[in-house]
C-alpha cells in the first residue's frame, strides 16, 4: 500500500491497475502452474445420455446398483452427471427447423438434461442423492458431509450465451464438455464418463471391426492422430490442452458391471487419457 499523492487515501498497489486486460504480455504474467484445487479428493463421473438412460432399464438399474454399492464405501466422493440423449438430439432437429439461434437450443438441451437428472434422482433417493441446482457449486461440501449423492446436468452454463460455433448450426459445448469444465474449475482428480463401449478407440468399433481400443494415452500422443469418429466432444480436447488442475480422463464401459468401481478407486481400466504436469 502507498500514498504517493499525498491525497489522504490508501493507495493498493497492483501490477494490472493501469494495464491492458487484453495485453498478451501482461496475461502471461498472470499465469501459473496451477489453481487451487477445491475438491482435490472427488471424481465426476458423466453416465451418457444415448448410451446408458436411452437403453431403459436394462442399463440404468445395473448401474445405480452399482453407484450403491460404491456408496458404502465412505474413502470414494464423486459427483455424478448425466447427459441427455435422443431427446436432445429430437429437440435440436425441432429448433434447426424453427430457425431458433444456437443460444435458445442451448438452452434446450440443458432442460433435457434436468429431466434425466431427476430420472436417476428417483431411482437413487432412497440411498441419499439430490439433483443439484445449476451452478450451486457451493453446496456440494454439505451433500458429501450428509453422504447424498449430488446430480448435476452436463451442458454448461453458457445458455443463451453459448458461443457461435465455428461449423454448422448446433452448440459446440455438449454434455461431455459441460462435464469436463465443472470438474476442471473444482479441481476434481479425474473426470469418468461412462458410456457403452470400452474406451476410446481409432475408429467406431459399432462399424469398424477392426477398430484399436487405447488403453492408456497421453493427451498429446491423442491429438496427433485425433480419430474422425470420437465418443467425447471434440471441444472437450481442446479444453484439456489448457486445463491447469484436471490431469486424468477415463471412459468406461458401463454396461460391465465393476468398470466404473475400479476407475473410482484410481485403477487403470478402459481408456486413460493423462496429462502431463508442467514444468517451470
Amino acid at each position: 500500500m502507498s500514498n504517493p499523492g499525498g491525497d489522504g487515501r490508501t493507495h493498493i498497489n497492483s501490477p494490472l491497475m493501469r494495464e491492458s486486460l487484453q495485453n498478451k504480455g501482461v496475461l502471461a504474467t498472470t499465469d501459473s502452474d496451477r489453481d487451487l484445487q477445491i475438491f482435490p479428493d472427488v471424481s465426476l463421473v458423466s453416465i451418457g445420455g444415448q448410451s446408458i438412460f436411452d437403453r431403459g432399464k436394462e442399463a440404468i438399474l445395473p448401474l445405480v446398483a452399482e453407484l450403491v454399492e460404491i456408496k458404502a464405501d465412505k474413502t470414494i466422493k464423486f459427483v455424478v452427471g448425466v447427459g441427455g440423449g435422443t431427446r436432445v438430439r429430437h429437440t435440436i432437429s425441432i429448433a434447426v427447423d424453427l430457425g431458433l439461434p444456437v443460444g435458445g437450443m442451448a438452452q434446450l438441451v440443458g432442460a433435457m438434461e434436468e429431466l434425466n437428472a431427476i430420472l436417476l434422482n428417483t431411482l437413487l433417493a432412497p440411498h441419499g442423492s439430490m439433483p443439484m441446482q445449476r451452478d450451486h457449486f457451493w453446496d456440494l461440501p454439505l451433500y458429501f458431509d450428509a453422504g447424498i449423492t449430488p446430480i448435476a446436468i452436463s451442458v454448461p452454463p453458457f445458455h443463451f450465451w453459448e458461443p457461435p460455433p465455428t461449423e454448422g448450426h448446433l452448440p459446440m459445448h455438449g454434455s461431455d464438455f459441460g462435464l469436463f469444465q465443472l470438474a476442471e474449475v473444482l479441481g476434481m482428480k479425474q473426470a469418468i464418463f461412462v458410456k457403452d463401449e470400452d474406451g476410446l478407440y481409432d475408429k467406431d468399433p459399432k462399424h469398424h471391426k477392426s477398430a484399436k481400443l487405447y488403453n492408456k494415452i497421453t493427451l498429446a500422443e491423442l491429438m496427433k492422430n485425433m480419430p474422425a469418429e470420437n465418443i467425447l466432444d471434440h471441444e472437450l480436447y481442446e479444453a484439456f490442452l489448457t486445463a491447469k488442475s484436471l490431469k486424468r480422463v477415463v471412459i468406461v464401459n458401463g454396461l460391465k458391471h465393476g468398470q466404473l468401481t475400479r476407475a473410482l478407486r484410481g485403477e487403470d481400466v478402459g481408456t486413460v487419457i493423462t496429462k502431463e504436469t508442467r514444468r517451470g
